[in-house]
């Protein structure tokens, strides 16, 4: 049996027997459609119409509303998945637990921990025979000094647990750190972090402590 197939325009593009053309429809690979595959077809649908009998009105509306609904939809799709991945654990719950912890970063202030300790470290490029550390208060005042004596070159701790000679709490504040005795390369202190700020555009969450705003690749240490 002979089979004639022909388009809407009245081409032939098929002919040949029926047993043919079953064994070239079962050898097509079927796919899901996408978006911008049903674009194309609605398109394609729309050109092909006859100008001199367009369509009805409420159907080409219709499936201009198709369009419209389809465009919305992805970009909803799209929208959702950006809040997330903002949202995921892996930024989020990571950046938590961290809270409760301490983190040394980069900065010439020191601010008490939990239990109203100082600590910090310095980096030194050459050996320093008398290197010690002020400890200033807004006033200008020197609340303690830290002698640390005679350092090799490298990163040099320094600590101080807030009170002084007579075990009287005296500190409680931010402290500026000065180094004597050397020119230090960098100075760090170290800071607690009481919370997580997760920004409304979805970038990197930020660490929140008495010295500021870090994000998480700014630790150089984390205790």
């Amino acid at each position: 049996m002979t089979v004639t197939a022909t388009n809407i325009n009245g081409t032939t593009t098929y002919v040949g027997s029926a047993e043919s053309l079953n064994q070239a429809s079962t050898g097509v690979t079927q796919k899901s459609m996408a978006q911008t595959d049903f674009l194309t077809l609605l398109t394609a649908q729309l050109k092909s119409q006859d100008p001199f009998n367009p369509m009805d009105n409420a159907d080409l509306v219709a499936q201009m509303a198709t369009i419209s609904n389809t465009s919305g939809i992805a970009e909803m799709n799209n929208s959702l998945k950006a809040i997330s991945d903002s949202l995921s654990g892996s930024r989020i719950n990571d950046a938590a637990s961290w809270i409760g912890r301490s983190m040394l970063v980069k900065s010439n202030i020191a601010a008490p921990d939990a239990q109203g300790n100082y600590a910090g470290q310095l980096t030194i490029d050459a050996d320093a025979n008398a290197l010690s550390v002020d400890l200033i208060d807004g006033t200008g005042a020197t609340v303690k000094t830290i002698d640390l004596g005679a350092r090799p070159a490298g990163d040099t701790s320094f600590y101080w647990n807030g009170r002084d000679d007579a075990g009287n709490y005296v500190a409680g504040q931010p402290l500026q750190v000065k180094v004597r005795g050397a020119s230090p390369t960098a100075v760090a202190t170290w800071a607690s972090i009481a919370a997580v700020q997760s920004p409304a555009d979805g970038s990197q969450a930020k660490l929140i402590t008495p010295l500021g705003s870090f994000s998480p690749a700014e630790a150089l240490k984390l205790t």
